[in-house]
């Protein structure tokens, strides 16, 4: 018996063969709907290529580009020493009005440390001055009147002083003063002082911080093919998320570092975290910081040298990187060009010290370089106060940094004397075990990993790093408002 065989023909009553295309095409409906036919099998026109809008936007390499170093450590907390002021300043209060002949008794103010007082000289979490003078000391007041110091009654931390000669106006009482000593004087036959000073060193702490990040992947999603090509002809869009979680991670671990506080307020956080300092605490507590953008007032280069003279007072080293925004690094680009026109080295052979004395080299590295008051800058603009999305937004009112300057030179420690960078990433590792970069991946056999057996493949970052910011006085925070 023959087979009896049936065809749809799409609703088009025609011959009921096995060849019938020929026929469905003639169908009048398929002449309006070709169009949308023919889009459903085409290939679509798509490019491989990932679109970068917003350029690189990885922040990282600011520490790295400023020559921080890395370092080992092996507790919980970096412990290092710097040194004190070699000449101190003895600060004390008037107690009483004087004339201009008459002695003149201060006594010491309790009080804490102002941003002024700092930059003259370093105590740690002071609380009161010491009473530094010793009778026959030549203290300075106001500048120009020379004192003898007659007597010190270290009970009462008070002490006399006798005008050298006519002071000219008396002492406000209360007042206080910043008296430095330049001198002393003993008649002949008398003994030695009978007290010495002892030199001092600041100790200073800072704790580590644990920075942490995660990503993952189903695996279904990991077979997945996408349009684009995230390099190295790999289509797997996953990879991209991976990507970009892994410099997420890099860059919130850097600016842990630039822009972390040591947590004080203990009573709402909970958490067992001390914080770690950064660098622009660092430079907030003990640096140079200006009240504004340098060159933003009338005069040019008025805020610059009024920033070299601070410098001068500090002891800096002759070159320095510049990191600023772009606001900052305008204004820095009118004043030199209303200075010197073209020359970005305002007429002075530019030091390139820091790059192998090599101007190509800096200039390669993005480098911009001028000199002045005897201190050589390399400017560079600084893309993480640029972005939007971070330290350059708006709103925070360009802003809490508009830029820093970095002395590029060693410092000396003041305990042991040997040379140390200014800057020093420090990661916790021992014993060939380095906390300093940890990535590893679980999966319940998502891409090979047989560790879990959940469907997912999960990478996992972990860093536990702190900075140390060696004389951060002679360090300048630039800030935007």
């Amino acid at each position: 018996m023959a087979i009896s065989i049936s065809q749809s023909t799409g609703g088009f009553s025609g011959p009921t063969t096995i060849n019938n295309n020929l026929y469905n095409l003639l169908e009048p409906t398929k002449y309006t709907s070709l169009y949308n036919y023919l889009n459903e099998v085409n290939a679509p026109d798509i490019r491989k290529e990932l679109i970068k809008t917003f350029g690189n936007q990885g922040i990282t390499g600011f520490l790295t580009m400023t020559g921080a170093i890395k370092n080992a450590g092996t507790a919980d907390q970096v412990e290092w020493f710097e040194e004190a002021r070699l000449h101190q300043i003895q600060r004390a209060r008037c107690k009483t009005s004087a004339g201009a002949l008459t002695a003149v008794t201060f006594e010491l103010a309790v009080e804490t440390e102002d941003a002024n007082f700092s930059t003259s000289v370093e105590i740690a979490a002071p609380t009161a001055y010491p009473l530094i003078v010793r009778v026959g000391d030549i203290i300075l007041v106001d500048g120009d009147k020379r004192l003898y110091v007659s007597a010190v009654n270290l009970g009462a931390d008070e002490f006399t002083a006798v005008p050298l000669t006519t002071m000219g106006a008396a002492l406000t009482a209360t007042a206080i003063y910043d008296m430095p000593i330049v001198g002393n004087m003993f008649e002949q036959g008398s003994d030695q002082p009978s007290r010495f000073l002892q030199s001092n060193v600041v100790k200073r702490t800072n704790p580590y911080a644990i920075v942490k990040e995660v990503y993952q992947v189903s695996g279904s999603q990991a077979t997945n093919i996408g349009y684009i090509d995230l390099g190295n002809g790999d289509y797997r869009f996953y990879v991209k998320g991976e990507m970009d979680t892994r410099q997420r991670f890099m860059d919130k671990r850097e600016m842990t570092l630039l822009l972390g506080q040591q947590i004080t307020n203990t009573a709402n956080l909970t958490d067992d975290i001390d914080g770690t300092e950064g660098y622009f605490a660092a430079l907030e507590n003990r640096g140079m910081v200006t009240s504004g953008l340098v060159g933003s007032t009338t005069g040019g280069f008025s805020d610059l040298d009024a920033l070299i003279k601070e410098m001068d007072k500090n002891g800096c080293p002759s070159e320095y990187a510049l990191y600023v925004n772009t606001t900052q690094d305008l204004l820095l680009d009118d004043m030199i060009a209303n200075g010197y026109g073209s020359n970005t080295t305002g007429g002075i052979a530019g030091s390139y010290g820091s790059f192998n004395n090599d101007r190509d080299m800096a200039l390669n590295l993005g480098f911009k370089s001028f000199t002045r008051g005897g201190y050589t800058f390399h400017k560079h603009s600084w893309k993480l106060l640029n972005d939007p999305t971070l330290l350059g937004n708006d709103d925070v009112a360009q802003n809490l940094v508009a830029g820093v300057a970095i002395p590029l030179a060693k410092v000396a420690d003041a305990k042991s004397g040997a040379k140390s960078p200014a800057l020093e990433m420090c990661y916790k590792a021992a014993g060939g075990y380095s906390r300093e970069m940890e990535h590893w991946v679980t999966g319940g056999g998502v891409l090979g990993f047989t560790n879990d057996t959940t469907d997912i493949a999960k990478f996992h970052y972990r860093s536990e790093v702190c900075l140390v910011t060696r004389a951060a006085n002679q360090h300048v925070l630039i800030q935007g408002l």
